[in-house]
């Protein structure tokens, strides 16, 4: 069978690198000429470990291949998987105008019968709604398309092997023809198949991800309410772990959860809910309290020095998360923006994300190296725990901060180590580390006199 992918951002340029891996002839479509000539080089377009590496092996073998011609594409596929994104409206819903465009060339080139297959996050009944527009804008009426939901479950800076070994693949059809063809697409996974109607499908999605975002900000809301009865939020969590019924996974406290998956699913659903005259309770609260969760150390620190204006303030990681560039709803960026309106000299440092912040903030000064943003710095914010911050050494602070104050959104250190090296060290659901010897708020200012 033909397949053909339409889109080459994480969904669509991941899933067709992994299906031709696994022995498929794959075309991505993409309107890009310049993005589509590197990735033919074998230059992935988005860092993301082991992309770049499949895109060259299976395009130089063959199996992969890459075109601005979505005529032809589409002409004589068997198959094709929508994997274009889905960003956030205005108010929280879903755009679904990049998944239509994709579907009027579909409708407008296709010759034969074609299964289209929409791996894009998108709302619960959006399938069907694909399947009643590519028929009623069928060029040929004699042409038979069906539409199928196949949800992507891929992490950024995972992406490859959470693809290529997932914990279960979701199928959404509506027919026994379409179960098999799907079936027989996945067979070379030789990973567990979930077979529903398209709905439910969509709606395991949604589920999942907004399920997985409701438990880091319960153990957010958890971590806050630690410090303020002295538990500490690892013991805590650590303690939690241990029942099989809630695992270790998605307890570690933090200064809130971004990416392009989180944020964006939980708004769609509660917008959704809310459109069919329901609210879901628990998903209001989870968006609430992330939001809330990003300003936490900002707030401990204005009220640690007071006024941050003509203080050199050191950041430490801009991404959402390491491994990836992706900037989507990263703490970093509204507090970057609170630094610089209350007047304070932002040096920043991240091992990948550095050149997509500097489109949004060109004028903030970039180093190459975590020690050079800590050189004279009155204090020091960590928002991503990339192994190179997490590497940075507590006589390192010491040594090349102005003042040793560290607020740590990732808890990166342990406490006693901050304690013993008399650093400021402020974490989250943990018991602050203040060190008489450190210098006084008004000291503080005086050394930027």
């Amino acid at each position: 069978m033909k397949i053909v992918v339409a889109g080459t951002g994480y969904v669509g340029l991941v899933t067709g690198a992994c299906l031709s891996e696994v022995g498929h002839s794959v075309t991505c479509v993409d309107i890009d000429e310049k993005k589509i000539q590197k990735m033919k080089q074998g230059i992935s377009p988005i860092y993301e470990p082991g992309l770049g590496e499949l895109l060259k092996k299976n395009n130089d073998n063959g199996k992969l291949n890459f075109t601005t011609d979505y005529k032809n594409a589409y002409k004589d596929a068997d198959l094709v998987f929508i994997g274009v994104g889905t960003p956030e409206r205005e108010d929280g819903s879903a755009n679904l105008d990049y998944v239509f465009n994709v579907c009027k060339q579909i409708s407008d080139n296709i010759e034969k019968d074609c299964l289209v297959v929409v791996k894009s996050t998108v709302p619960i009944g959006t399938n069907d709604k694909v399947e009643e527009f590519l028929r009623e804008n069928l060029k040929n009426n004699d042409i038979h398309v069906e539409v199928a939901s196949n949800p992507e479950f891929l992490a950024q800076g995972t992406a490859v092997i959470d693809t290529l070994y997932a914990k279960r693949i979701v199928i959404g059809v509506e027919s026994e023809k379409a179960e098999n063809i799907m079936k027989e697409i996945y067979k070379p996974y030789n990973q567990p198949i979930v077979v529903t109607n398209r709905r439910s499908a969509e709606m395991i999605k949604y589920a999942s991800n907004d399920f997985l975002a409701l438990k880091i900000s319960f153990i957010n809301e958890i971590a806050n309410f630690c410090e303020m009865v002295g538990a500490d939020i690892e013991d805590v969590a650590k303690g939690m772990s241990f029942d099989p019924r809630i695992g270790d996974k998605f307890l570690k406290a933090g200064i809130g959860y971004g990416g392009s998956c989180f944020p964006k699913d939980t708004k769609a659903l509660h917008w959704l809910a809310n459109d069919n005259g329901y609210e879901l309770k628990t998903i209001k609260a989870t968006i609430e309290v992330n939001q809330n969760q990003k300003y936490k150390l900002f707030r401990a620190a204005k009220q640690r020095v007071g006024s941050l204006k003509g203080l050199k303030v050191a950041v430490l990681g801009l991404t959402f998360k390491p491994g990836t560039d992706d900037l989507r709803e990263a703490p970093s960026i509204p507090n970057v923006r609170r630094l610089l309106d209350e007047g304070a000299e932002v040096v920043a440092y991240d091992p990948v994300g550095e050149d997509n912040f500097k489109r949004i903030y060109p004028n903030i000064k970039y180093v190459e190296t975590p020690e050079e943003t800590l050189e004279g710095a009155h204090m020091a914010f960590i928002f991503t725990e990339w192994d190179e911050i997490k590497k940075i050494s507590p006589t390192q602070y010491i040594e090349l901060m102005n003042n040793p104050i560290l607020f740590d959104g990732r808890n990166c250190y342990k406490i006693n180590d901050m304690r013993n090296f008399g650093i400021d060290y402020y974490s989250v659901g943990r018991k602050a580390v203040l060190n008489l010897k450190n210098k006084s708020n008004k000291e503080v200012a005086a050394t930027i006199m």
